[in-house]
């Protein structure tokens, strides 16, 4: 989730476009014979079975590299025990890291000639347009394709969401009590000042766009109000739940959550009505010059299984056909979740800069190292 440094003015131009030039400069035979304006419906869906996916991987060399965008390397401990049980022969490498940081240090790899990753899944959904545009993802079809839902996937095969996010705000439940915060307008309340974690809106591209909806549904007399209650900002969207969860505040806005969660002590909220929350399918692309091709397309089709999106923590799938839990509709039926406008939001680049540098004005520059740590050009090499 999937991070902030000067990352601030890569993305005012879009990611990567200090490196552009030097990219632009080494385009493949592959991308000369392939235009962008031809068609690419022909692809067909994968019809090998897990297993034949497996054997081939093997065959091919056995391994994996995964550029995740998420906020701390424990983020893939789920994702690395499931897979180690079920492919042992095949070992993955995952490399958690904030987006923002991973699509430029993907484009430095390419225009240096030292990829590392196989798969790329990441919050900065423009870079998957972009990378399509520019010839540098392989398209494929993993089985399930056919089925997920049509805002979530390129129509040609160049990437497929993986998994949905959301975010919103959270409280403590034995803390907030019987007036405990059901929709943005709440936490204005008087009694909540100071007790408020937030991960920095100028920092995640989703945690902006989560702010902006807030903005846009109550005025800027509402940021103006809500800086007025302290809140303590933190890099990476882990840590408005930590802090909570921790009990060192009370609530937590811009993070990840559940709403078919057991937790009897945190509760997530997705407000009702026109108050806002956000939500997006996590793309994920294999790269044209990755490595293990093989290995990257036995992964996809994993994670698109029924079996793991059955599995999913938050109760919604990016699968038309899979119901992970039966009384939770899909996302996209959600009007307040805004699935559409995430997309949208993250190709306008300019005007996102614009909005973190006036939430800047509000909440002050972003401050700490970033969660993940400092992981350089090739990590997972």
């Amino acid at each position: 989730m999937p991070r902030n440094f000067s990352r601030r003015r890569l993305l005012a131009t879009g990611a990567g476009v200090a490196l552009g030039g030097a990219a632009a400069a080494v385009a493949t035979d592959a991308q000369a014979a392939t235009p962008v304006s031809a068609s690419l419906t022909g692809v067909r869906e994968e019809t090998r079975s897990i297993d034949e996916l497996y054997e081939a991987a093997i065959a091919e060399g056995g391994k994996l590299v995964l550029y995740q965008g998420g906020d701390v390397d424990g983020q893939a401990a789920g994702v690395r025990a499931a897979w180690a049980t079920r492919f042992p022969k095949v070992p993955l490498t995952v490399a958690v890291d904030y987006s923002k940081y991973h699509d430029v240090r993907v484009d430095n790899q390419l225009a240096t000639d030292t990829l590392v990753p196989d798969v790329v899944q990441l919050q900065t959904l423009q870079d998957f347009t972009r990378w399509k545009q520019e010839g540098k993802l392989l398209r494929y079809k993993p089985a399930g394709f056919s089925k997920v839902h049509k805002g979530f996937k390129d129509p040609d095969g160049a990437w497929t969401a993986l998994m949905v996010i959301a975010f919103s705000f959270m409280y403590d439940i034995q803390a907030a009590g019987a007036n405990a915060p059901r929709t943005p307008l709440d936490l204005l309340d008087e009694r909540w000042k100071g007790a408020i974690a937030s991960s920095y809106p100028n920092d995640d591209d989703a945690v902006l766009y989560l702010y902006s909806l807030y903005q846009q549904r109550y005025g800027w007399d509402w940021v103006a109000r809500f800086a007025a209650q302290q809140p303590q900002f933190g890099r990476g969207t882990n840590t408005p739940g930590d802090a909570v969860n921790g009990k060192k505040k009370t609530i937590g806005v811009g993070g990840s959550g559940s709403t078919v969660s057991t937790s009897t002590t945190v509760k997530w909220v997705v407000p009702t009505g026109d108050h806002p929350f956000m939500a997006w399918g996590q793309r994920a692309a294999i790269l044209k010059k990755a490595a293990n091709p093989t290995a990257a397309k036995l992964y996809l089709n994993w994670v698109l299984s029924e079996e793991r999106q059955l599995a999913s923590f938050n109760g919604w799938s990016v699968r038309t056909d899979v119901t992970p839990n039966a009384s939770l509709k899909p996302v996209w039926e959600f009007p307040n979740a805004h699935t559409d406008g995430f997309p949208r939001f993250m190709e306008d680049r300019a005007a996102a800069e614009r909005l973190r540098q006036t939430f800047s004005l509000y909440f002050g520059e972003v401050k700490g190292d970033p969660s993940p740590g400092w992981l350089g050009l090739h990590p997972g090499r």
